[in-house]
């Protein structure tokens, strides 16, 4: 995944299969990867399911696009939405798209964009088909979006909110040790910031904050029975190179 901040993106957001609840957070978490140089929001917006996006569009700037459903049980914002993002492709504005929806019938739409060239990056609920997730960059959950904050600020975790967290499984944990040795050098040693970014190739809903971390660097830190971590100073004040090595080998 390509680290640039200054990257002009298109974020589209579906209003039918998206919580309007943690708009800025979305927008916080797309100011990160790059600038939402395009923000739209597709919906009927005649019918009181989407009322609640109304007040967000002005404070956040994001043009609504009005698609009415001419056929119960079509959905004509996917429709409308996959059409603009094509015309949006071929006007060659931005460097990426960001999907904002939990549907799979975006799939198809974040394939093509990837095969001309476009960085995907999708962001949805952890309902979201596996299909749409993997056809994307890098793919976000909302759940996670501002939930550490929230977590950090509290002495005792909830039921509630420990649930939220994925499981650190032997899965996973086989997942970052192939990682390390297919970027490490001779002596085992690999760069953290590398290993993430493979990981994130290899599974692109990849984040720390869904087992409960804000960097990958605690998440790593958390499992000293599998793996080593070596902090080297970088020549500036303040900053460390991470290196981690898979335990006992």
């Amino acid at each position: 995944m390509r680290e640039k901040n200054d990257l002009k993106l298109a974020v589209l957001i579906d209003a039918d299969n998206i919580p309007y609840s943690n708009i800025k957070g979305m927008l916080d978490e797309i100011a990160k990867l790059g600038v939402p140089a395009i923000k739209r929001i597709y919906g009927d917006w005649t019918k009181p399911t989407v009322s609640g996006w109304k007040p967000a569009l002005l404070e956040h700037a994001i043009t609504p696009i009005q698609q009415y459903s001419y056929t119960t049980g079509k959905n004509a914002t996917d429709s409308a939405m996959i059409i603009d993002a094509m015309d949006i492709l071929h006007s060659e504005k931005v460097d990426g798209f960001c999907l904002v929806s939990s549907d799979s019938d975006f799939t198809r739409l974040a394939i093509r964009l990837r095969e001309s060239g476009m960085l995907v990056i999708g962001i949805g609920e952890k309902k979201t088909p596996n299909p749409f997730i993997v056809a994307c960059d890098k793919f976000i959950y909302i759940e996670i979006i501002g939930g550490i904050k929230t977590l950090k600020t509290t002495t005792t975790q909830a039921p509630a909110q420990t649930e939220k967290f994925d499981s650190i499984d032997v899965k996973f944990i086989q997942l970052l040790k192939y990682s390390i040795e297919d970027i490490a050098d001779d002596n085992g040693w690999a760069f953290l910031a590398e290993v993430g970014s493979l990981v994130i190739k290899k599974k692109p809903d990849f984040d720390p904050r869904n087992y409960g971390f804000p960097k990958l660097t605690p998440l790593i830190k958390s499992l000293k029975k599998h793996f080593v971590v070596d902090e080297r100073d970088s020549g500036k004040a303040n900053i460390k190179h991470i290196y981690v090595k898979i335990k006992n080998k």
